[in-house]
């Protein structure tokens, strides 16, 4: 099922996008089996829980961090994770930074962007965003690399307002890239409205419930 799943979006999706698999909650073997289907890349939403699985996994597996991160976990995924997705703070960055930089590394980062009309998702405002690459502190950091943006829409079941949420990111996004042009990942989209999300410039999507069906919420 995992891997008819896998093969049945990636039939969909243009090639150019990014098929991020939402393995969090999930067991080792339905990883494997999605593994096995081809799918390298792989996002967790919990640090530790991520690392316990990174060390049961072949090596060659892609793990993106795409919940909300703790500064005081960084520390535990700094070695391995391929990129952080939901960078909202300065705080955060210099944090990566420090914990990078112990592990000789430069670790990917995309930051997000508060799109939603909810107050229960996270990010920056289009203008505090612009404020922080432009800040000589965030320059001087070495070990963390803007690659990108990723926001998340509302929770509605209002296709317009959706839609309009990720065009105004798309419009934004092309317009930073004109000033940073190492930003070229635009993470937008889930189960419930990738296809939305790619008509709206999205280049990555986080699937989770439409590759490895419902999840158990109490994990």
């Amino acid at each position: 099922m995992i891997a008819d799943n896998i093969k049945k979006i990636k039939e969909s999706i243009p090639e150019d996008v990014e098929l991020v698999a939402v393995s969090k909650t999930k067991p080792i073997e339905d990883i494997l089996e999605a593994y096995n289907a081809g799918q390298r890349v792989f996002g967790e939403n919990k640090i530790q829980e991520m690392a316990a699985k990174y060390e049961e996994l072949p090596k060659d597996i892609k793990w993106h961090m795409i919940g909300h991160v703790q500064t005081n976990k960084v520390k535990y995924m700094a070695s391995f994770v391929e990129l952080i997705h939901g960078v909202e703070s300065f705080k955060l960055l210099k944090e990566i930074n420090k914990r990078a930089k112990q592990n000789n590394r430069i670790i990917n980062c995309l930051l997000q962007v508060y799109i939603a009309q909810e107050d229960t998702k996270f990010g920056l405002s289009y203008e505090e965003l612009e404020n922080l690459l432009e800040m000589d502190e965030f320059k001087s950091l070495e070990n963390v690399k803007i690659v990108g943006l990723m926001a998340m829409a509302s929770n509605t079941d209002n296709e317009k307002q959706i839609a309009n949420e990720f065009s105004s990111l798309n419009t934004f996004y092309k317009k930073l890239k004109e000033k940073y042009p190492e930003i070229n990942i635009l993470s937008m989209g889930m189960s419930g409205d990738y296809k939305i999300a790619i008509e709206n410039g999205s280049n990555m999507i986080r699937v989770g419930s439409s590759i490895f069906g419902a999840r158990n919420y109490n994990k």
